[in-house]
């Protein structure tokens, strides 16, 4: 009886290592992952100088772990048995109350000193500028109670209050505001993002400060009921419900254009409708992550601003683009040409960073506006 467990076990056995086999043999390889998106490791190209050097072999190994048949199944029911054994959380992100997937925020991040002083640095190198900082709390601070028993977090508070104290410019708080409203969709559950309600709050915050009138007069349209976030894929918890995209169309009609210098691309209003058919609808807002972006309006107000930024202004920019004439967005993470070069040659009125607290205390690329003159 127990040889023939052991042949029973062993068969088994054999039958699911050679099936599994002959099914990733079977199964057509795929191009790009949607859940993870990006390009997945294609079967690599052989040669002899490529298995000696060792190139062959760690693509092959990446081809075999990105082709595996089934994997975003083995991944979600990886997610499923860790929150049975009551884990509270999956790559970084907590599973929280009410459907919210909440990212790690354990300590301010090692660039957040840094990009302090560079942001002195640019208003020392830019003084005929009217520099404005806002420095956007994550949905972790906001949703402090949907986070899981004795879950971490760092105080963002501390980090809004340290710059404050040094910052050589206007820092716009806008967690009193976001606070006051926590009980609305402001932040995406799936997502890392703000919602465009959430932008909404802190653009009149903004305007307020600035000693201008919002614009109040919109119709909001759902754009998409089908949005899951960078959260969702990151925790693989496919129970979820996925979030809604809006848009704020102003009922008072401006004209837009979005131009892409150094990509010869161009799009007219601020939003591309083709990004709802794919995995990154966020990127419907201004055409997504780009080095430059030139926002060009028929509001003739002689008014030009220039803007710092990482995405969560993607969605706060349309709001904004009803008070200027132009406005130019830099993200320093692709842009490599000199930024003060840039500003000197547009004659720019104003300046604003926006960032959230998060990618502040992280980005490495911000820092060169100490280096550049």
């Amino acid at each position: 009886m127990n040889k023939l467990t052991n042949r029973l076990i062993i068969f088994t056995f054999l039958i699911f290592i050679f099936g599994f086999s002959l099914l990733n043999l079977l199964t057509p390889d795929r191009e790009k992952s949607e859940s993870e998106n990006r390009l997945l490791q294609q079967f690599p190209h052989f040669s002899l100088d490529r298995l000696l050097s060792g190139d062959y072999t760690r693509d092959f190994d990446k081809y075999m772990t990105d082709q595996f048949v089934l994997k975003d199944h083995w991944v979600g029911l990886k997610s499923d048995f860790e929150q049975f054994v009551h884990k509270s959380e999956n790559n970084g992100v907590y599973f929280g109350k009410d459907g919210y997937l909440l990212e790690k925020f354990s300590d301010k991040g090692e660039y957040f000193d840094i990009n302090l002083q560079a942001i002195n640095s640019f208003h020392n190198k830019m003084e005929q500028l009217n520099t404005t900082v806002m420095l956007v709390p994550t949905a972790v601070k906001i949703y402090e109670d949907k986070l899981p028993l004795f879950a971490p977090t760092y105080d963002q508070e501390k980090m809004l209050s340290q710059a404050q104290d040094e910052l050589k410019v206007h820092l716009v708080d806008v967690m009193p505001i976001l606070m006051e409203h926590k009980e609305e969709a402001i932040y995406y559950r799936t997502d890392h993002h703000w919602t465009t309600l959430g932008a909404f709050y802190a653009y009149q915050q903004l305007l307020k400060e600035w000693g201008i009138n919002p614009y109040l007069d919109y119709h909001v349209e759902t754009v998409t009921h089908n949005f899951y976030g960078t959260h969702y894929f990151k925790a693989n918890d496919h129970r979820l419900k996925p979030d809604e995209i809006h848009v704020y169309y102003p009922n008072h009609p401006v004209d837009f254009s979005l131009t892409f210098p150094g990509t010869g691309e161009s799009l007219d209003g601020l939003y591309n409708y083709d990004y709802l058919d794919q995995r990154d609808k966020y990127s419907l807002f201004i055409n997504g992550n780009q080095a430059l972006t030139v926002i060009k309006s028929n509001v003739e107000n002689g008014q030009k601003l220039v803007m710092f930024k990482d995405s969560y202004a993607h969605n706060f920019v349309p709001f904004l683009a009803m008070h200027f004439e132009e406005i130019h967005l830099i993200d320093l993470r692709y842009f490599n040409l000199n930024p003060y070069d840039y500003i000197r040659e547009h004659e720019f009125t104003q300046a604003l960073f926006l960032y959230n607290l998060s990618s502040f205390g992280t980005d490495s690329t911000i820092k060169k506006l100490k280096a550049y003159h």
